[in-house]
């Protein structure tokens, strides 16, 4: 079965199963112990930790291990601000970030700590300029993704990292998707990384913090990990990250050059082979692995089933996958469709033949699932009205789309289609049928219950 979602978490490595089964019998040990065992415990330690920071960029005894690419993060945002809180509260995210980055800008604001949030464009790329703006006299920390998650997005991390570094100001990079491929560029400060994207195991994250960078760690004190990330390390999993990571960095040039071809194709097809879709992300700064688009009229959850079946394992941002009901933050930062989105990240060793095998079975699935919604081209109709309103409350996406598809027609070249609804999606959807059909999307007004949307047709 193909499976089509490394970003979430890559296929083991044959380099990492090896490790891992290897450091078992010899990395049992608390590497902190004098004797035999933990003599021979700490040099795989070291020997892993050596390993990890060349591939980094760093030095040996700047980079720590710690349970996920999650905690490094968390660890490393309460580390600078608690370090530098006497130049000041402010924090300064991306609007794209890492849910962990955000979720630790939450904490922080909650403790009365400042955030300021850089918007992105429509690629979902930050401008360097937005960043040299946001910063203050008072910003601690500065936090941008090496590339994004969703849509693949490379930032331009060194350029940020240049104004922040004429600023005073530290820059966190979360490089969880990128380290795989490649190392960071730029005058970084902090970075964090997650093995299990890169077909290491599960359970270990990478903290690199530069010597001359104020950290304090925070929690009760622990002497392991230079106090950094308490608790008796998971040894046999970082030998095997190390040398996974070490292994797809020889593997990478090739590799995304022959990913990238993959990944062009779908891009290019997808949108010939199925009606109304929009693929997002930039088409040339991103990474070689990832492409994620979004179609009209779809149920994403009910589409991720369809290829499910199909046997096709891939993932999605749109908000019908999402108990909350609300999009993807980053396609709602971007401004571009969420209904019906779908993310294929091809893990190392794709072969061509199962990217062909998806782009066959995929024009089928989004077909069923609009049929089973009742979607179909509505036949040309004399104006009924020169506006109409619809009352959409309690729809969830996409029908509010759906019905607005349905009137259009029925309203003059000119005329006004407002949608009534208390669907959040319908705020980011609107406008981008808008965009993908050729309407002017007019505005939103609140209403007692949920918003209205006014849409003019155009065409």
């Amino acid at each position: 079965m193909p499976y089509f979602d490394s970003a979430s978490a890559a296929p083991l490595h044959p380099v990492a199963r090896q490790a891992l089964q290897a450091s078992l019998d010899e990395g049992w040990a608390d590497p902190a112990r004098l004797y035999r065992e933990g003599r021979r415990a700490r040099l795989l330690l070291d020997a892993a930790r050596e390993a990890a920071a060349e591939a980094v960029g760093c030095r040996a005894d700047e980079l720590v291990f710690t349970p996920s690419g999650t905690h490094a993060v968390h660890t490393g945002v309460a580390g600078v601000l608690a370090g530098r809180r006497r130049v000041g509260s402010h924090l300064v995210v991306s609007a794209v970030e890492h849910s962990s980055v955000l979720h630790a800008a939450e904490v922080h604001e909650a403790r009365g700590g400042t955030v300021t949030e850089v918007p992105v464009d429509r690629w979902g790329a930050v401008s360097p300029a937005a960043y040299a703006d946001a910063l203050v006299p008072e910003s601690a920390l500065a936090c941008l993704q090496s590339a994004n998650h969703e849509v693949g997005t490379v930032q331009p991390v060194a350029e940020v990292a240049e104004i922040c570094g004429a600023a005073g100001v530290p820059l966190l990079v979360d490089a969880a998707q990128s380290l795989g491929w490649g190392p960071v560029e730029g005058a970084w400060s902090v970075l964090a990384a997650s093995a299990h994207k890169w077909g290491g195991p599960p359970g270990v994250g990478l903290l690199a913090v530069r010597k001359g960078v104020r950290f304090s760690p925070q929690g009760p004190a622990d002497e392991r990990e230079s106090g950094r990330s308490p608790g008796f390390t998971n040894l046999p999993a970082i030998v095997a990250a190390a040398a996974s990571l070490r292994a797809v960095r020889a593997e990478a040039d090739a590799e995304a050059a022959r990913l990238r071809i993959l990944v062009d194709r779908i891009r290019r097809r997808v949108v010939r082979l199925v009606p109304d879709v929009e693929v997002v992300g930039d088409p040339e700064r991103r990474l070689p692995h990832l492409v994620t688009f979004s179609c009209l009229y779809v149920d994403g959850e009910t589409l991720l089933h369809e290829l499910d079946r199909a046997g096709f394992s891939v993932s999605s941002g749109s908000s019908c996958t999402s108990s909350t009901l609300t999009p993807s933050h980053v396609l709602r930062a971007m401004g571009v469709l969420s209904e019906g989105n779908v993310r294929v990240s091809l893990p190392p060793g794709t072969p061509a033949e199962e990217v062909n095998a998806f782009l066959e079975v995929l024009p089928r699935a989004v077909a069923d699932v609009r049929e089973r919604l009742g979607v179909s081209e509505p036949p040309p109709v004399a104006p009924v009205a020169d506006s109409l309103e619809l009352d959409a409350l309690g729809l969830r996406c996409p029908q509010p789309v759906i019905e607005l598809a349905r009137a259009i027609v029925t309203v003059p070249v000119g005329g006004t289609v407002t949608v009534v609804s208390d669907d959040e999606v319908a705020r980011l959807d609107i406008p981008a049928w808008c965009a993908m059909r050729g309407h002017t999307y007019v505005g939103e007004t609140p209403r007692e219950v949920g918003s209205a949307y006014t849409v003019r047709r155009a065409v």
